[in-house]
């Protein structure tokens, strides 16, 4: 059952904390070969993989349009795992990320970036199929069309709920934390680069979609 977002963030429920899970693909072959994409760029491997990274709770956007200064700005699909009342819901998310910063700080071009998701979700208890056997795709705006950026299946990143287990035993989070985090993402297609519109699916075994996000890139001026 698909449920609104607005419905389950609806008081009394409180959102404590963002994460976002860095580095959290299951095969660590993967793995590096996203730390050489991104070092290929000029960013700092991490120090522990997954690292989580704490972002401020009014980086989630849900309008459908996001502004940024410059052109270095880039996103990538990733499933959202929401804790409400210790109830677990999926919706999608994209970890906007300044590229440029990135390379001087990871932590600070996460928080400086909105981060899109979905106005619908999933609860955990509804899923028909396994995570495993999901599909999350995105698709960029590019040279006047949409091309294929990033698609495979979710049993190439570590589940979900390992990974909130993982935040709770490193103390990033409490046991008891209402919570979004950001849960993982897959290689780019053709190598990691900035787009102005993006299309993001999660679909079922069928190639039927579960969830979409769609949004795009407002670039403000960086003159002084």
């Amino acid at each position: 059952m698909v449920l609104a977002l607005a419905d389950i963030l609806a008081p009394p429920h409180s959102l404590r904390k963002v994460l976002i899970a860095g580095w959290a693909g299951r095969d660590p072959a993967g793995v590096q070969h996203h730390i050489d994409e991104l070092a290929a760029i000029g960013i700092t491997p991490p120090s522990e993989t997954p690292l989580f990274y704490e972002v401020s709770r009014d980086r989630l956007n849900t309008t459908g349009c996001i502004q940024e200064v410059g052109t270095d700005s880039g996103g990538e699909v990733e499933l959202v795992l929401w804790r409400l009342n210790g109830v677990l819901y999926l919706g999608l998310g994209s970890d906007h990320t300044d590229r440029a910063l990135e390379s001087h700080s990871v932590a600070l071009s996460k928080q400086i970036c909105d981060k899109p998701v979905s106005t619908q979700v999933i609860a955990w208890d509804d899923l028909k199929s396994p995570l495993d056997d999901l599909t999350m795709a995105c698709d960029i705006f590019e040279d006047g069309g949409w091309v294929s950026y990033q698609k495979g299946l979710l049993n190439t990143l570590i589940p979900p709920q390992d990974l909130l287990a993982l935040a709770e035993q490193r103390g990033a989070i409490a046991a008891s934390d209402d919570l979004a985090m950001l849960c993982g993402t897959m290689p780019a297609i053709g190598g990691v680069r900035a787009a102005e519109r993006y299309q993001m699916s999660l679909s079922d075994p069928d190639g039927q979609p579960l969830l979409t996000l769609e949004y795009s890139v407002e670039r403000l001026s960086s003159r002084a």
